[in-house]
């Protein structure tokens, strides 16, 4: 997700207490579990904000394991909601939603560029949009957002765990998805376990540092704002 955070005056307690409430509610409903079967049909999900005050979120979705593309779309609309830190997942939700709606493929998993437990309540975007569509997802993040990890080994392919500092609870895993660059972070997000989002980001790795689900997502978000300029 390529995320706007607008500066401005400390959140509303009331409201922060509100969400962190939802997002308990939410977290208590996530599932850890591996696929019933082999994905025929995989999504990427990008949103980002060409404005202030607008949203464009894009869903691929390709067929795997060729990975050939099938199907785009994207939704454009007004932020409805405002910036509070932790809690972006509520800003972007609702337009993500909009752009599932739109896709005449319904995918078997989503690829989410984002966090999925990974997170300090342990619901990101990806757990977040789990639960709203009742589907498989889990996240593939560029930067870290809470935990502590051991560098992975330079080579493709080599992992690390990516835990909760205060518990050991294992939160993630960091993938170097492509030799020596930065390291990316997959956590599994609703109905989705560790073990499938890693095999599944590995799975989707085609030279670039992104696998392409998600990179296509942010590709086509790039084409889609011309459109909407």
């Amino acid at each position: 997700m390529a995320y706007y955070r607008p500066p401005g005056p400390a959140p509303d307690p009331a409201l922060v207490r509100s969400l962190t409430e939802q997002q308990q509610e939410l977290g208590q409903r996530l599932r850890a579990e591996p696929l019933a079967r082999e994905p025929h049909l995989i999504a990427g999900c990008d949103s980002s904000f060409p404005t202030p005050e607008t949203i464009l979120s894009v869903f691929v979705v390709l067929e795997f394991p060729s990975l050939t593309l099938v199907e785009k779309v994207y939704s454009h609309g007004v932020v409805p909601f405002p910036y509070v830190p932790g809690f972006l997942s509520f800003r972007e939700a609702p337009n993500v939603v909009q752009a599932f709606a739109k896709l005449e493929h319904k995918p078997d998993v989503i690829m989410v560029d984002g966090h999925g437990i990974a997170h300090p309540r342990r619901v990101g975007i990806a757990a977040h949009l789990g639960v709203l569509l009742d589907m498989p997802t889990f996240g593939v993040a560029k930067q870290k957002l809470t935990g502590t990890f051991a560098e992975p080994g330079p080579a493709r392919g080599s992992l690390s765990p990516l835990t909760d500092a205060k518990t050991g609870e294992l939160i993630g895993e960091v993938i170097r998805s492509k030799d020596n660059v930065l390291p990316l972070f997959v956590s599994p997000g609703h109905r989705c376990d560790q073990a499938t989002a890693t095999r599944l980001t590995l799975a989707c790795l085609k030279g670039y540092k992104l696998p392409e689900p998600t990179r296509l997502a942010d590709y086509w978000a790039e084409e889609f704002k011309k459109e909407i300029r």
